[in-house]
This record gives C-alpha cells, sequence and structure tokens, in this order.
C-alpha cells in the first residue's frame, strides 16, 4: 500500500464520528471539570460521548442527543465492608462497551478509573472485543496515592496497561516517571479552558454588590483542604488588608472552611471577607477580580489559576509542581515559595501600588491563557484516539 493511500486512509478515518467513554469522578474539581469540557467539547463537534460515574458529571447541566450518562450504582452487600466500586465500575465498563458500541475509553486517574478500564479490557477481550484505553494522570493518584506504597504496584499497572497516557504538566510527567516504573510513552498535553466563556465584559452591579469602587477585589477557588493552605490566604489578605481598601471572595466548600472562618472572626476581617461556597458559574466572580490568591502546598497543574488569567485577573502562587508552567513570573502573575506569606503580600501590595502595572498584568495572563484555550487542545486528543483506533 502505496504512502498517498495510507494518508488518505488516515484522513477518511479522522472524518469518522467516534463512540468515546469518558469516565470521570463528578465532583468540583479541576479533572472532573476538564474530563466534562472535553466531552462537551467532543459532542459539539459530532462524536457521541458517554460519561460514566456514580453521578452525574458537576457541570454536565446541559441537554445533547450526543450526551449520554450511564450512573455506576454501588450497591451495599453485607459481604463486603465496604462498597466494591471498582469492580461495579469495571462491570458497567464492558456493559456500556458492548452495548453502546464504544470506539475508545479516556478515564481520568490511575486508580480507580484506569486500574477498572484494563480489567474492563481483558473482559472485552473474551468477547472478541478490542477497546482501547487512553489514561490522563491530574496529579492526585500520583503526587498523594503515590506516596502509599500499596498502591504503587496497582498505579504501575494501570499505566503500563493503557494504551496511551497523558499528563497534565510536564512537572507531573518527570514525577510519574521519576517515581514509577513506567515503561509506558507518557503524552504531555496541558489542561484547557474554553475562552468564549471567559471573554465578558466586568459586571458593575455584580461587583458593586461585594465591593465599595475605592475597593479592590481579591479571590480564592478551592476545595477547602490541607493541601490549598487556605490558613495562608487569610493572613495575605489581613496583611494587604492592612495597606489598602480591599475584600477577599473565598469560593468551594471543604474541611477546612470552618477553620479558615474563626480565624477571620479571630483576626477582626470576618466583614471584609465572604465565604460563597460552591459556584457552577466562577466565571462571574473571577471577572471582577483584581487578583487570585493560590498559596497551595502541590499542584499538578493548576487549573484554577489558568481560569483566573482567562478572566483577566492577576495570579498569586506558589512556585510548586506545574504552576510554573501556568502563572509566568513577572508577567502573569508572581511566584513564592510554599508558605512565604511576606512575599506573596508584598507582590500583592506592589500590584495593587500601581495600577498601570496590575492593568499591564492582567492583559498578559489573558494572553497566555490563549494558548491552553479549547480549540488548541482538543485536536491533540483527537489525535490520539483516532492513531490508537488504527493501531
Amino acid at each position: 500500500m502505496s504512502e498517498q493511500t495510507l494518508w488518505n486512509k488516515f484522513l477518511n478515518t479522522m472524518n469518522k464520528k467516534l463512540k468515546i467513554g469518558i469516565v470521570c469522578y463528578p465532583t468540583y474539581g479541576g479533572s472532573g471539570v476538564v474530563a466534562t469540557e472535553l466531552g462537551i467539547a467532543f459532542a459539539e463537534k459530532g462524536h457521541e460521548v458517554h460519561f460514566i460515574s456514580y453521578d452525574q458529571p458537576f457541570r454536565l447541566d446541559l441537554f445533547s442527543d450526543k450526551i449520554y450518562y450511564h450512573e455506576v450504582n454501588i450497591p451495599s452487600y453485607p459481604l463486603f465492608e465496604y462498597p466494591p466500586y471498582e469492580l461495579n465500575l469495571t462491570s458497567k465498563l464492558v456493559d456500556v462497551t458492548i452495548h453502546e458500541k464504544l470506539d475508545i475509553l479516556h478515564v481520568h486517574y490511575a486508580i480507580p478509573h484506569a486500574s477498572a478500564a484494563v480489567n474492563a479490557k481483558q473482559i472485552l477481550m473474551t468477547h472478541n472485543i478490542y477497546l482501547p484505553i487512553v489514561t490522563t494522570l491530574h496529579g492526585t493518584d500520583i503526587t498523594l496515592l503515590g506516596k502509599d506504597k500499596s498502591f504503587k504496584p496497582v498505579i504501575e499497572y494501570a499505566i503500563n496497561s493503557s494504551d496511551a497516557v497523558t499528563t497534565v504538566s510536564k512537572n507531573l510527567k518527570d514525577v510519574t516517571c521519576n517515581n514509577f516504573n513506567i515503561k509506558k510513552k507518557i503524552d504531555y498535553v496541558p489542561n484547557f479552558i474554553d475562552l468564549n466563556l471567559y471573554d465578558r465584559n466586568v459586571d458593575a452591579k455584580l461587583r458593586t454588590s461585594y465591593a465599595d469602587d475605592d475597593e479592590f477585589i481579591l479571590t480564592h477557588i478551592s476545595n477547602f483542604r490541607k493541601v490549598k493552605r487556605i490558613d495562608d490566604v487569610i493572613n495575605i489578605f489581613k496583611r494587604v488588608n492592612e495597606i489598602h481598601k480591599c475584600k477577599l471572595l473565598m469560593i468551594g466548600d471543604g474541611p477546612d472552611r470552618l477553620k479558615a472562618e474563626q480565624l477571620c472572626r479571630k483576626l477582626g476581617i470576618s466583614k471584609k471577607v465572604k465565604f460563597l461556597g460552591k459556584l457552577k458559574l466562577i466565571e462571574n466572580i473571577l471577572s471582577i477580580a483584581d487578583i487570585f490568591i493560590l498559596p497551595s502546598e502541590t499542584e499538578s497543574f493548576g487549573l484554577v489559576a489558568l481560569e483566573a488569567m482567562a478572566s483577566k485577573t492577576v495570579v498569586i502562587s506558589t512556585n510548586t509542581g506545574g504552576l510554573p508552567e501556568v502563572n509566568i513570573d513577572g508577567k502573569t502573575g508572581f511566584l513564592s515559595n510554599v508558605g512565604d506569606v511576606s512575599k506573596m503580600s508584598k507582590d500583592i501590595s506592589s500590584l495593587l501600588s500601581d495600577k498601570e502595572l496590575l492593568e499591564q498584568m492582567k492583559k498578559s495572563a489573558f494572553n497566555h491563557a490563549k494558548s491552553f484555550n479549547l480549540p488548541e487542545i482538543l485536536p491533540i486528543y483527537e489525535k490520539i484516539y483516532f492513531r490508537l483506533i488504527n493501531k
């Protein structure tokens, strides 16, 4: 077969509409958001997308004849002390693949999703069905679960048995390869945002409802867990508030929220800090913010920092994990060592003291976010899918 014939065959395949299975956590967090947005984007291109999870994904709130949701039921059995989610997921993957005739399965996280997918693939082979698996590593399965040696064999098996593996940052790729015996090639495919959701004018009425005209707005968004260092956010704001008139909007919820509220009362800044809970449309809040604070102990990518930049908000973050790949020091914001509350406070104060510099960095942040726009990233995944299907 000539090279031209092979090329024509490839182009014809690329025009094919796929049936894509996506497995992700449905919760309020970066990986679930990315997986959901990816699936929605593929559906808009005409592909058929099947989400498979124990609950409907957080941002999957639209109707489309190209999008399906399959719930993984987790019944309780007297035999098991804990419900065997991975087994139930494996069975559901086999069932959906057979009856919906999936072409490919894209799973987010090595365990339990990739490990369940690999087991499902083995079962499907007994039915003479070949199902390629793409595994995307987001970080927690590597940076946290990976520290527990009891999980290491399963993580390595899930990664090495996948047909393609991607990481959301170069740093995560390095960490994965350095801490596990990886025999599979890993592709770096960054997280993304849909700029159309963020490129909007400031809602003056919304801004007025949270701050006076002469006040700056600082924000933080997270799951309020220990790794996010919520105390640092509060202490940074207290220092800045002593010099500049500002408000702090805290978005999200989690185990450290009560502790953060108590700290605000102790420091006497409760009236300056508003806890807004979980919001589906964070773009509205980010669009009225001047500074976004992310003092995390670790971030494999920092999707929320990218979302802030897409909203023309300057990012003040730590230099851990994949954050330096997103937040460019001195251009889109400033980087600091973990726990350096003093430097982060001074960086914010310097920006609020120089409105011209603040506006310049807001524009730079938005321009940098363009390189992570969904239309730039979607074709990369599409090429991976077709490469595996054409094997």
